[in-house]
């Protein structure tokens, strides 16, 4: 029988080599008012650098102005390298690698603060902005899709050590793959194989963009959470498909959607009384009335994503990253032996960002984070952001 690996022991992603087998996963952080690196986004990610894990990914970096889900997230141009080097500069000099979650929101942007029109597989009704999403064109594909390219050359020029393509939460690639948002009747809908044509082509640009310079991995949907979304079996199937096409280096497993039910991917408290006080009139008075009924609570455990997660391992060779309710060296030790290759650590790395030393230093360190979720409205009220993306 094959040891574990010894998840603080150093590791190969790709091209990279991390100082350990632990990832702090993108986190929304709301430090961008001008869609520009600040010091305050430095900071919030040299903290975590400094508090051991081997690699700090930074969200959300929108592949084009558009794919932003309000107007002041950071979007990959040229004007946004010198800061972007800044922030890798400071991630490297804690020991750390830096990686750059690349994507587009599609039906998940709100076109009311960005004033630029929202995409969707399908025409549909977006529930944040309250207008409806127009359908894209092939053109509108074509174009996001070379976006992504683009912006991962740039992620290189900034220092970036690793991409992340966000194939999850019913974002742009997400939301071709779900049956329930994508109902077209071109080569891009219908059956999975043509859902995925967007996946599929994006993680091939990519790679076509950078080669081997930087380590690849994507973000990809498990479950959708919602009646007719995209389930299991088929992302088994694209994994299979990524992992042929030799695009991406690892998948770090995700579920959920932002659009339909955010509450799916969290696990734990549904903080609806904070919701509504965040939300403007009139949308205030409707989450009071029906907030309940909308944002549900599930419960929280950890390792939430494992069960789903295996389904996955048993599938593909590819590297895996473990992401939900990874709190304790205990649950990260039944990751590797489980046949992940790495963990991700989100909310409890926003409550503690020096949790992973504390982890290697004290025996049964345990995260201070309760998992009530009111970190998630301050996406909605402007404050400092820190929903996980």
């Amino acid at each position: 029988m094959t040891t574990p690996p010894d998840v603080f022991a150093p590791a190969t992603l790709g091209p990279l080599t991390l100082r350990n087998r632990i990832i702090k996963s993108a986190t929304f952080e709301g430090r961008t008012p001008d869609a520009l690196v600040t010091d305050e986004l430095i900071e919030f990610h040299r903290r975590p650098a400094a508090g051991g894990v081997g690699m700090s990914t930074v969200a959300y970096c929108a592949v084009a102005p558009e794919g932003r889900t309000e107007r002041g997230q950071l979007w990959m141009r040229p004007d946004a390298v010198p800061g972007l080097r800044r922030l890798t500069d400071a991630i490297h000099a804690e020991g750390a690698a830096a990686s750059a979650q690349l994507g587009h929101a599609g039906p998940v942007a709100n076109e009311k603060s960005t004033g630029l029109p929202a995409l969707a597989p399908s025409r549909s009704l977006n529930p944040l902005s309250m207008r409806m999403i127009r359908s894209a064109t092939t053109s509108d594909i074509a174009k996001i899709t070379a976006a992504h390219g683009t912006a991962a050359g740039l992620a290189v020029e900034s220092g970036f050590d690793a991409v992340e393509i966000h194939f999850g939460h019913n974002y742009f690639a997400s939301a071709f793959l779900s049956p329930k948002l994508n109902r077209r009747k071109d080569s891009y809908g219908g059956s999975l194989a043509n859902r995925a044509r967007v996946v599929r082509d994006v993680a091939r640009t990519v790679r076509d963009a950078v080669g081997s310079r930087v380590a690849i991995l994507a973000k990809l949907n498990m479950d959708d959470g919602v009646p007719g979304g995209f389930w299991l079996d088929e992302a088994i199937q694209v994994a299979r498909w990524l992992e042929h096409d030799g695009s991406v280096d690892a998948l770090e497993l995700t579920m959920g959607s932002s659009l339909l039910n955010p509450m799916y991917l969290f696990k734990g408290d549904a903080p609806v009384r904070e919701f509504a006080a965040a939300m403007p009139q009139p949308i205030r008075l409707g989450v009071q009335l029906v907030g309940k009924s909308m944002i549900r609570a599930y419960p929280y455990r950890d390792l939430f994503m494992l069960e789903h997660a295996r389904q996955i391992r048993a599938a593909v060779a590819l590297p895996l990253v473990l992401l939900g309710g990874v709190t304790d060296r205990a649950g990260m030790d039944t990751a590797m032996a489980e046949g992940f290759e790495f963990v991700a650590m989100a909310r409890a790395l926003l409550r503690e960002p020096d949790l992973v030393n504390r982890i290697r230093s004290e025996a049964g360190a345990q995260s201070l984070c309760i998992h009530c979720n009111k970190c998630m409205p301050t996406i909605f009220s402007g404050a400092r952001c820190v929903l996980v993306e």
